[in-house]
């Protein structure tokens, strides 16, 4: 099976993303593994699709650098080919981190990724299904039990009123973002800097504002979902705390945050219950669910990350179990020659 990997960029991948344990775990069940980047689909004239795919040359590296190392060295080999000659398209690529520097690649992965999977690609997440999910209002399709009180608005006089509707202070995040970036917490409406606060958050476009919920302080649980289900090997659940820094909201690992065990109890595990249908009927093959108490905070089915901190803490490799379900996802598609939709396929 040859699996390729959709990144924002080769150059900006590290040793300690998942992408890079996904890949690694590929190679170690014996398959092929390519990179492919927002810029690298060529449609020709007669519809046909073609990836450049950046390759290793034929090497099986064992250890994230020397993956990485391969990759991005310049003897790593860039091979055009059609698109069914891969059998996995994996898109991994945060579309937020494109928004501002280079918007033609927001939708690259959802639309050519579209076209693949009409060609017979297995493509997780699926496209039709991440297209809905491009910015955090997909997340509004939720149960409203598990989700925080939230109002998005581009009007300063609403996120004012909404401040002192919570007393307990209030989450301003952009509509379009990950990673942390621009997540500020407002005590109350009288806040000195929220005129300056508004207008870095709104930078974007659209914004967010939500209760805050004291228990954040202690961080959040990331728990991986796959195929619609808690993630889970022998008892073990793929799952940590998230932990913000002394003085910080976010629990982002990218933000300063740090990784701890968890405990996934069956409170959680009734959460991730309530969200099943919607990511099953979506095609959201791997995501990460952000828990705090009997709230989820964000529904994470692009890029979500902690798989590494996971096999530290645990000793237990996720990423393996998730190349063996796309081992079975394509043993049903050669089954079924198509009759299965790749949506319902992602799920399976």
């Amino acid at each position: 099976m040859r699996i390729a990997f959709l990144v924002n960029s080769i150059e900006g991948e590290t040793s300690y993303y998942t992408t890079t344990s996904l890949a690694l775990a590929a190679l170690g069940r014996g398959h092929e593994v390519c990179y492919v980047t927002p810029g690298d689909f060529v449609l020709r004239p007669d519809n046909s699709l073609l990836i450049r795919a950046t390759t290793l040359n034929g090497s099986k590296p064992k250890k994230p650098e020397t993956l990485l190392n391969a990759l991005k060295r310049e003897q790593a080999k860039v091979m055009t080919i059609d698109i069914r000659e891969i059998q996995v398209l994996f898109l991994r690529n945060d579309p937020s981190e494109d928004a501002e520097s280079r918007p033609w690649a927001v939708y690259a992965g959802t639309n050519f990724g579209r076209l693949a999977a009409a060609a017979g690609v297995i493509v997780v997440n699926d496209p039709e299904g991440l297209a809905l999910a491009q910015n955090k209002l997909y997340f509004q399709g939720f149960p409203e039990t598990v989700r925080p009180t939230t109002l998005i608005s581009r009007s300063i006089d609403e996120i004012r009123a909404f401040i002192e509707d919570h007393p307990d202070g209030v989450i301003l995040k952009p509509l379009q973002g990950s990673g942390g970036r621009n997540v500020f917490k407002i005590r109350s409406k009288g806040e000195a800097n929220l005129n300056q606060i508004f207008e870095a958050a709104s930078g974007a476009g659209y914004l967010i504002a939500q209760n805050y919920l004291p228990e954040a302080t202690a961080g959040d649980i990331r728990l991986f979902l796959m195929n619609g289900r808690p993630l889970e090997r022998k008892g073990v659940y793929a799952g940590f705390r998230r932990v913000p820094a002394k003085g910080d909201v976010r629990s982002n690992l990218h933000a300063s945050g740090t990784a701890e065990p968890a405990t996934i109890t069956p409170q959680v595990l009734a959460i991730a219950e309530k969200l099943r249908p919607k990511l099953i009927e979506d095609g959201m093959f791997l995501v990460g669910l952000d828990i705090v108490g009997n709230t989820v905070l964000e529904v994470n089915v692009f890029t979500p990350g902690g798989f590494p901190e996971i096999a530290s803490i645990h000793g237990v490799d996720f990423s393996e179990d998730v190349v063996i379900a796309l081992e079975d996802k394509l043993r049903i598609r050669q089954l079924y020659v198509g009759a299965v939709s790749n949506r319902a396929l992602a799920t399976l």
